[in-house]
């Protein structure tokens, strides 16, 4: 134990990311592991709301509409886009993951004619998976779910597009981007990425990879707030050629004309659906202004070293008592995943105890280091409440 003190202690110390601790309004009696869920909220994000609620609603009223609300989804995806590898002008902000991913599914099928599969992840997270079998039912294809180990099994003529998580929600398993992407194309089909558990994690690399069409929510480590909107990445060579099944007024090339028939933005802007959720948008604008001249790759090697250190500390403390289902290796995003067979009660009782992870069925506890905030010493205490929640039965 002693031991593990000194390595939290001076892995703190010399964290090149722990300046921004600071940035967040964080219990210091808590430790937060679940911002692979819900991330914590930046300090600057309550008086920003509260500006737009008294200044830009409470005085402007309605004028802050063209004053500054209507282009908050493009304005809010530019700070997006270089952390997730995208030049400018093609990630805007709208809508939920579940829209998001209903309607780049069905432009992606529009966008390959005569074919009629849909490739799905077998263990993508489940709003995916509902949304894929309902896009199948209105375009007349078909779903093919498929684990993406053996994307080379499934892919062909028939592929239309395959929707593909980046990392695994449940083991936190981190997935090649890049030979995914090119199996895929490979075999002429599109590729839509789900962003949700890597954006923020990671180096992306959208644009220098080719990728079709992504998505992702910017309520976990992006910080952006419960229910945030999330992201919808189409590239400039797309953006003509896309076609959503939802055309709503958001996305019209005028919408203030309230013209009889829709036409669409140009741009990105045409991803867009309904009126923005402007107090969510500016939540997340001010959650984003966090990352201002982070650097990426240092928030992958924190990462990385504290979700490794955890994993260490599980191993010394807890020995056999839990399973690490999570990759040792490079190939995991910044969570780690225990199995147990009394897993529900184990985070109950870690809850309890002012250590806060989350729970994913039948068996999976689940502990998101967001590289952000979250600190070795963090780790280690998980690690240490837990063996002792275990050692007393």
């Amino acid at each position: 134990m002693t031991d593990l003190n000194e390595r939290a202690a001076k892995a703190d110390a010399g964290d090149p990311l722990a300046y921004l601790r600071a940035e967040f309004d964080l219990d210091p009696r808590v430790v937060y592991l679940d911002g692979n869920s819900l991330g914590a909220p930046p300090r600057r994000v309550a008086g920003r709301v509260e500006e737009v609620v008294r200044e830009q609603w409470g005085r402007r009223l309605i004028r802050s509409w063209p004053e500054r609300w209507w282009e908050a989804p493009e304005r809010v995806g530019e700070r997006i886009a270089p952390l997730v590898g995208a030049a400018p002008g093609q990630v805007v902000v709208a809508d939920s993951t579940s829209v998001d991913i209903f309607k780049v599914l069905v432009a992606a099928v529009r966008l390959a004619p005569g074919r009629r599969e849909i490739v799905v992840d077998a263990a993508t997270f489940p709003t995916d998976g509902y949304i894929a079998e309902s896009v199948a039912e209105l375009t007349g294809t078909q779903v093919v779910p498929a684990a993406v180990d053996d994307l080379d099994e499934v892919l062909g003529e028939r592929t239309a597009v395959a929707l593909l998580n980046q990392v695994d929600y449940r083991t936190g398993r981190l997935y090649d981007m890049a030979a995914a992407t090119a199996k895929v194309h490979a075999a002429g089909a599109r590729v839509v990425w789900d962003l949700c558990h890597s954006a923020g994690v990671l180096p992306i690399e959208l644009d220098a990879l080719d990728v079709d069409l992504a998505v992702g929510c910017t309520y976990k480590f992006l910080n952006g707030g419960p229910g945030s909107p999330a992201f919808v990445y189409v590239p400039h060579r797309l953006q003509a050629s896309f076609r959503t099944p939802l055309p709503g007024w958001g996305g019209h090339r005028d919408p203030f004309a309230m013209a009889p028939s829709y036409e669409p933005a140009p741009g990105v802007a045409r991803a867009r659906a309904g009126t923005p959720d402007i107090l969510s948008l500016a939540a997340l604008e001010a959650a984003l202004e966090v990352w201002d001249g982070v650097d990426l790759a240092a928030v992958r090697a924190k990462g990385l070293a504290v979700t490794g250190f955890f994993m260490e500390c599980v191993d010394e403390l807890l020995g056999n008592a839990v399973e690490v289902v999570t990759p040792r290796d490079e190939w995991r995003g910044h969570q780690v995943s225990l199995r147990h067979h009394a897993a529900r009660e184990l985070i109950g009782e870690l809850t309890a105890r002012e250590v806060i992870g989350d729970f994913r069925p039948p068996d999976v506890l689940r502990f998101g280091f967001a590289a952000l905030y979250n600190t070795y010493g963090d780790a280690l205490r998980a690690a240490r409440t837990l063996a002792e929640i275990l050692s007393v039965g």
